[in-house]
């Protein structure tokens, strides 16, 4: 009996999902897997292996992210990176990060196997903290090897009080910091986690860049009361005032462009109970837009009709920015490549701007950058329900080693 050659595309899905199982998973139930857990090194260790077997040396750096290398002609010339996160969020998908640096694995072994070596090198990067999902900081190890780190964002512990410095050495983690001139350029595939592509029905589309992102923690204080005695014209109501705030929030997104969106994502009710006037109101507020000025300007007016309310209400009212990060271009010279690589596949370019973060915008400061979106069904991510098309996954190879190839002759001429 003869056995159908599996794709590497085919292959690449596979792999995430052996990944989303035992010992690959902190949690009996579901996928979560957190920076330098058992799990975590678990992964390592098995993506260490499928390196090698693609032809890749491979090392550990002074963060614990994981590298395989692909040598160019000239050894010890510098390299174009494919990457990815490993870490998932807790009760996550399969294909969110990994999926991305297995398709490099993949890329690199049809180099391999046809025996064709590049101007530069090819090195995998299985980058360990872009989630944030164990320690309160994220992107500590794509932060590290851009040379973008601040020392003491390592000064962090997790909810159980391990504290980062008792797993790794912090005055070396630094070190995994890459040279400029080391790095030609960065390449990541992921899933959209979007609807986008598969609302035009197209498996790939080429990003523009990441949106810039708010993050505010909104505090509101009225008075807390008996549910059954206090007239509602009377009620300095820290919940209701709350709802209204949402629902503000989302009038303003809605009536912007595509690209803006606002998320209350976290709502807390400190000593609430089913027969008290709440007191106080906690939430947080995420705004996004693939433009700066689009951003700031949706945030000033979601910002401006929370003091309204709050006003109308006789609500104390505090906000307190927690986070804000540019938008991140992608390289118009890389994105060319991709439309190129993608029409030579015989595939529809499409570009979109991505909503969500990536390690790809802390990597432009070491050098430029490019993302390819891979279509996902529904849009679902950090879900166990998200799902990825095999076909689609070969796609997306296909498009990337059509990158390489011309990356390469771009550099040749």
């Amino acid at each position: 009996m003869v056995m159908a050659k599996v794709s590497g595309g085919a292959r690449a899905v596979a792999r995430c999902d052996t990944l989303a199982k035992a010992p690959f998973s902190d949690s009996a139930d579901g996928l979560t897997r957190t920076y330098l857990s058992p799990a975590y090194h678990a992964a390592q260790d098995q993506l260490a292996e499928w390196m090698a077997g693609a032809g890749m040396s491979v090392r550990r750096d002074a963060a614990a992210n994981l590298i395989g290398r692909y040598e160019a002609r000239k050894p010890g010339a510098p390299a174009l990176v494919i990457g990815s996160h490993v870490d998932s969020v807790r009760g996550a998908g399969a294909y969110d990060g990994p999926l991305g640096i297995l398709l490099g694995i993949e890329a690199v072994a049809a180099l391999s196997s046809g025996g064709v070596q590049m101007p530069f090198a090819v090195e995998v990067y299985a980058f360990g903290d872009e989630e944030g999902s164990r320690f309160p900081a994220a992107m500590l190890t794509s932060r590290a090897v851009a040379g973008t780190l601040d020392p003491a964002a390592l000064d962090v512990a997790d909810r159980d009080g391990v504290r980062l410095g008792d797993l790794l050495d912090l005055a070396a983690y630094p070190s995994a910091a890459r040279r400029p001139g080391d790095v030609i350029a960065y390449l990541e595939a992921h899933i959209e986690q979007g609807p986008v592509l598969e609302a035009e029905g197209l498996a790939l589309g080429t990003v523009t860049g990441i949106a810039a992102q708010l993050r505010f923690e909104i505090g509101l204080s009225g008075t807390a009361g008996h549910a059954g005695t206090t007239a509602m014209g009377l009620r300095r109501d820290a919940v209701a005032g709350m709802a209204e705030m949402v629902l503000a929030a989302e009038e303003v997104a809605t009536a912007g462009p595509a690209d803006l969106v606002a998320t209350v994502g976290v709502v807390e009710v400190p000593s609430g109970a089913a027969n008290v006037i709440a007191g106080r109101s906690r939430f947080t507020l995420d705004v996004r837009a693939g433009h700066a000025a689009v951003r700031d300007r949706a945030a000033d007016e979601i910002l401006r009709r929370f003091r309204t309310i709050a006003g109308r209400r006789d609500l104390g009212l505090s906000v307190r920015q927690v986070h804000d990060l540019p938008a991140s271009p992608c390289d118009a010279g890389l994105m060319d490549l991709l439309d190129a690589a993608m029409a030579e596949a015989g595939h529809r370019p499409f570009r979109l701007v991505s909503g969500a973060g990536h390690d790809a915008m802390i990597m432009a400061a070491l050098c430029p950058t490019a993302m390819l979106f891979l279509r996902c069904r529904g849009g679902v991510s950090h879900n166990p329900a998200e799902h990825v098309e095999p076909a689609d996954a070969q796609a997306a190879l296909d498009v990337m080693s059509g990158f390489i190839r011309l990356l390469g002759a771009k550099c040749d001429a």
